[in-house]
C-alpha cells in the first residue's frame, strides 16, 4: 500500500501525519515548538529546531505505522506563513532566528511606508495592506540589523524564505530553493496578478532578487528528498499556506464558500474563483492555489489572538493547568458577569488593523471571577470571528450561509455555539478535525496521481452543525457591546 505525507509545521508545532490513498489518517506525530519573545513586540523561533522537530516527526510517524519510507508516495508540506527566514547558500545556517508572523518590530518601518504613499501601490501589487504581519518587512529588518547580512545578500550568498522554503531546502539538501505560490502571497513581495514577484517592490526596499526563491505551483512535482536522508527519496508534490490548504481540505473549491480556523489565531478564507476580489471592508486579497496551470484566489481575514490567548490564561495567569480546562471554567458560570477582553496582545487584525492596540479586560467588578475572565477570553475569540465574518459577508456577491471550522479550539462546543449565535448561522464542525494536513495530502495525492477529483466526493463530513439559538436582537446587543469595547482600547492609542 502506498502512503501520503503530510508535514503540518504550525507556530507552535511540527507534525507529520500519514494518509492512505483513501485519505484516512493512519498516524500522526508531534513535537512542540518553542515561541521566544526577546522584546515587546518581537516574536522569534529557532529555524534549525524547527527543521530537527519536523524531522523527528517523520521518523516517528513512520516508526508508529510500521512502514519504510520507501512506501511513501508523496509528500505534501503546510506551513505557518509569513514567518521568515535567511539562511547562508553554502551551509545552509540561519543568520538569525526565523521572525515569526505575529512579530510586531516592523511596525514604524510600515508606518513610514504609509506616510511615503506606498499603500496603493502595494494593495495594488499584492492585495495586501502595509503591515509588519508579512515578510517583506522581516527581510528589511534582518538586512539592515543583522552584521553582514546585506554585504552577503549584495553578493546572492544568502537566500530567503517562509517555512515552506525552509523545510523544502532541508528536505532536498539545498537542492531547492523554492516557494510555492499561496506562500510567496503572503510575502508583501508578490505581484498577485501576475503570480511573480514584483521588481518594483524589491528595488523600493532594496530587497536583491538573487535573495528570493523560484514561485512553484502548491500542487504538482517540487522535488525530491534528498539521497540518505531517509531510507526512500520521496517525491514531494504538494507545498501550500497552512490557511489555503485548510480552504482546500474543507472542499472549499467554489467561489463563496469559507472556512475559518481556529489555531493561534484565527484565519478566514472565502474562495473568490478565478478573479482578484479586492475588498471594501478592509480585508486582505489573497492566492488560495495554483494547480494544473490554473490559480484559485481568496478573501482573507485574519485574527492575530485566538488559541494563544487560552495559553496566556494558562502560562501568564496561572487561570487554568491545562488548555482544555478552559470550557469547563467558563461553563462554570451562566454568563460573562460583564467582563469583556480585548485580546490585542499583538495589536487587533481584520478588519481593524490597528497594530498599537494593547489588551485589555474591561467590565470587571468585585464579584468577577477566573471563570468570567475565563468566558470572556472565549468570546473575545467569536466576536474578533464575527467582525470578520460581517466584513467578508459585505464583500461575498451572496450572503454566507455557512461556516465551515477547523483548528483545536474547534473542539470547544461552548466556543462553537456562541460563534454560530453572534454570526447567525450554522457553524460547521467536520468529522476529521485535522483538515490542513488532510488539505496538503489531497493536493499531494492529486499531483502525484494517486486521487483523482471524483475520489473525493463525500470525503468531507459533518460531525456537528451548531445553529444560532439567540434572536436577532440579543445578538446586536453582544456585538454592540463587544465593538464599543474595541472602541476604547483603539481610543487610547
Amino acid at each position: 500500500m502506498s502512503y501520503i505525507l503530510a508535514l503540518d509545521q504550525g507556530t507552535t508545532s511540527c507534525r507529520s501525519l500519514l494518509f492512505d490513498t483513501q485519505l484516512q489518517l493512519q498516524t500522526l506525530a508531534q513535537r512542540s515548538v518553542d515561541v521566544c519573545t526577546p522584546h515587546p513586540g518581537w516574536v522569534e523561533q529557532d529555524a534549525r529546531a524547527i527543521w530537527i522537530a519536523q524531522m523527528t516527526t517523520i521518523q516517528e510517524a513512520l516508526s508508529q505505522a510500521n512502514i519504510l519510507a520507501t512506501d511513501v508516495a508523496a509528500i505534501g508540506v503546510t506551513n505557518q506563513r509569513e514567518t521568515t527566514i535567511i539562511w547562508r547558500r553554502d551551509n545552509g545556517m540561519p543568520i538569525a532566528p526565523a521572525i515569526v508572523w505575529q512579530d510586531r518590530r516592523m511596525h514604524t518601518w510600515c508606518e513610514t511606508q504609509t506616510t511615503n504613499g506606498l499603500s496603493e501601490t502595494v494593495q495594488n501589487r499584492t492585495g495586501l495592506r502595509i503591515d509588519s504581519y508579512f515578510s517583506a518587512g522581516k527581510i528589511v529588518w534582518l538586512l539592515a540589523h543583522i552584521d553582514g547580512a546585506r554585504a552577503l545578500a549584495d553578493q546572492g550568498l544568502l537566500a530567503f524564505g517562509t517555512i515552506d522554503s525552509w523545510l523544502i531546502w532541508q528536505l532536498t539538501r539545498g537542492e531547492r530553493h523554492v516557494i510555492d505560490a499561496s506562500n510567496a502571497a503572503r510575502t508583501m513581495l508578490m505581484d498577485l496578478a501576475t503570480v511573480s514577484w514584483s521588481s518594483e517592490l524589491c528595488a523600493q526596499w532594496h530587497i536583491p532578487c538573487s535573495l528570493l526563491p523560484e514561485i512553484v505551483p502548491s500542487g504538482g512535482l517540487i522535488g525530491t528528498t534528498a539521497k540518505g536522508l531517509l531510507s526512500a527519496e520521496i517525491p514531494i508534490y504538494a507545498s501550500i499556506g497552512d490557511q489555503q490548504s485548510a480552504l482546500f481540505g474543507h472542499d472549499c473549491t467554489l467561489p463563496g464558500m469559507a472556512k475559518n480556523t481556529y489555531g493561534t489565531g484565527c484565519f478566514m478564507l472565502m474562495n473568490t474563483g478565478r478573479h482578484i476580489v479586492h475588498s471594501q471592508h478592509e480585508l486582505l486579497s489573497t492566492l488560495a492555489w495554483q494547480q494544473h496551470q490554473q490559480t484559485v484566489f481568496a478573501l482573507e481575514g485574519s485574527v492575530f489572538m485566538a488559541g494563544a490567548i487560552v495559553q496566556w490564561l494558562r502560562d501568564g495567569l496561572g487561570i487554568i493547568n491545562q488548555s482544555h480546562e478552559i470550557e469547563d471554567l467558563a461553563a462554570s458560570v451562566v454568563n460573562n458577569g460583564g467582563v469583556t477582553m480585548v485580546p490585542a496582545f499583538t495589536g487587533l487584525g481584520a478588519p481593524y488593523w490597528q497594530a498599537e492596540a494593547r489588551a485589555a479586560i474591561l467590565g470587571m467588578s468585585r464579584g468577577s471571577s477566573k471563570a468570567h475572565i475565563a468566558r470572556a477570553a472565549l468570546e473575545s475569540i467569536a466576536f474578533q470571528v464575527a467582525d470578520v465574518f460581517e466584513a467578508m459577508g459585505e464583500d461575498a456577491p451572496a450572503p454566507l450561509r455557512e461556516l465551515r471550522v477547523d483548528g483545536g479550539a474547534c473542539s470547544n462546543n461552548l466556543l462553537m455555539q456562541f460563534q454560530a449565535d453572534l454570526l447567525g448561522v450554522p457553524v460547521l464542525r467536520p468529522k476529521l478535525t485535522e483538515i490542513t494536513a488532510l488539505g496538503a495530502a489531497k493536493m499531494a495525492g492529486l499531483a502525484a496521481g494517486l486521487l483523482q477529483p471524483c475520489d473525493l466526493t463525500g470525503l468531507w463530513q459533518l460531525d456537528r452543525a451548531f445553529e444560532p439559538g439567540i434572536s436577532v436582537d440579543e445578538r446586536m446587543d453582544k456585538l454592540n457591546h463587544w465593538r464599543r469595547a474595541v472602541n476604547q482600547v483603539c481610543t487610547n492609542i
